[in-house]
């Protein structure tokens, strides 16, 4: 079971710096009222994020889907970007080989090669069709608008490809959408040309919707029990809901990173002492900024609120941020994504007699979370460390569904609509209008002198 320690942001731990134990129970009443309020929209149809673990039926249909696959296509692509795209990324980082993608068939058990062109750059896509058999591969179209230009144009140029290649017949059998259930450009194209899709629910937010069809399906494709990875929400989920709001994992990690950003420590940082994890602090990223960052309260006065998510990596940025987190500003506060059991090691040779001969990989890596942990702790510097047992499916989908309703109960403590983002619209607005779309020429008026 997923485990939460917030020690090191304790006052008996850190100093002056830390938080009294009078603070967290000064909380307990806003918590419970958060979590109260959060029930009653889920209960009203508003937030659908926290069905998602409870959608067993999909999560067979998707399975059955990659049955279909295995054995006759080599690779799956997923065009999408955002909320579409960070979280097939993590959890594919996270559970298959590090060079899943170098793997033969068989050592990959039939389960597909995994890519995902996040992005409009011309040489990522060129590069992506020069090295891709588009006669080998399912191309899943993620969008639940269905306008996404970044993710049409890349549908576009690789459907494009696909027909040249495979024959306009091949769309209805190599590509697969991701959408809006009733609405939307790509639902339309679906109930035209018959291609098979899947459904995004409308009370699901992109950056909460990987353990919908939006990340699943790329997973199952490559062969991650969905099923696991449901059963840990699920796992979480009630654990959430069943357990005292100073217990509650997602509610306590909320609440120490409000007290700290009222405190003066607005830059939250993500550091997995784990390769498998590294992408999750991607994924984490998008769903703390875009959420949290907000201009205007929930009664429409102006606040400028939110937190800054920092990327890391252990061991890797002990070489690149540790020097800032030891010594710089203090307003930063550390997760560390722990690991206890990798699942393997390797052992260090003897030579020339040195101090690391006969060691393994896996003591210097935890001897070196343990001493950054306990370096920064000394200069108080807050810090808490989320566990995992192992990187399994079901531990992964334990902390997802954590970080998500953390991310929920934020918004309420901070009194915000953790479910917009309002912020990303008018460049999308302007996007269009510089693109040529039909209606959209307007919105250059205003922005003419910075365009």
């Amino acid at each position: 079971m997923l485990s939460l320690s917030i020690q090191n942001c304790l006052r008996s731990r850190i100093g002056s710096r830390g938080i009294a134990p009078t603070e967290l129970k000064k909380y307990r009443a806003k918590l419970e009222a958060a979590r109260k309020s959060l029930e009653g929209q889920r209960k009203s149809g508003r937030l659908g994020f926290f069905e998602l673990p409870y959608n067993e039926g999909e999560a067979g249909r998707m399975e059955a889907a990659a049955r279909e696959w295995k054995g006759r296509y080599d690779n799956f692509v997923v065009i999408g970007i955002g909320g579409s795209a960070l979280g097939n990324i993590a959890l594919q980082s996270a559970l298959r080989h590090p060079n899943w993608n170098l793997l033969s068939a068989k050592e990959r058990r039939g389960g597909l090669r995994l890519f995902v062109p996040d992005n409009v750059d011309p040489n990522l896509i060129r590069g992506l069709l020069d090295a891709l058999d588009v006669k080998k591969t399912v191309f899943n179209v993620v969008s639940k608008s269905g306008t996404t230009a970044e993710c049409l144009a890349n549908y576009f140029i690789l459907r494009r490809e696909l027909e040249r290649k495979a024959g306009k017949d091949a769309a209805k059998k190599q590509i697969v959408f991701t959408t809006d259930p009733e609405k939307g450009y790509l639902r339309e194209v679906s109930r035209r040309e018959g291609i098979p899709a899947f459904d995004i629910p409308a009370n699901v937010g992109g950056r909460f919707s990987v353990l919908s069809p939006v990340g699943l399906l790329s997973a199952a494709a490559t062969g991650i029990s969905v099923k696991e990875l449901l059963r840990g929400a699920r796992t979480m989920a009630e654990r959430c809901r069943t357990s005292p709001v100073l217990k509650d994992p997602a509610s306590l990690y909320a609440l120490v990173h409000h007290i700290y950003m009222k405190k003066g420590s607005p830059i939250h940082v993500m550091m997995p002492y784990s390769h498998q994890l590294r992408d999750m602090a991607d994924w984490f990223r998008q769903l703390w900024a875009e959420s949290l960052g907000k201009k205007l309260d929930r009664k429409g006065g102006q606040v400028f609120a939110g937190p800054t998510p920092v990327k890391a990596l252990g061991v890797t940025d002990q070489h690149s941020q540790v020097q800032l987190y030891m010594e710089g500003p203090h307003d930063k506060v550390i997760t560390f994504l722990s690991v206890k059991d990798f699942g393997g090691d390797v052992a260090i040779p003897a030579r020339d007699g040195h101090y690391l001969g006969g060691k393994s990989l896996a003591r210097l890596f935890k001897a070196e979370e343990r001493a950054t942990i306990a370096a920064l702790s000394s200069q108080g510097r807050p810090n808490l460390a989320i566990t995992l047992p192992k990187v399994t499916e079901e531990s992964v989908g334990e902390l997802i569904f954590m970080l998500e309703l953390s991310t929920a109960i934020m918004g309420e403590l901070m009194d915000i609509n953790a479910f917009d983002q309002p912020g990303v619209e008018q460049g999308k607005l302007l996007t269009y209008a510089l693109m040529g779309r039909k209606g959209f020429g307007h919105h250059l008026k205003s922005f003419r002198k910075w365009l």
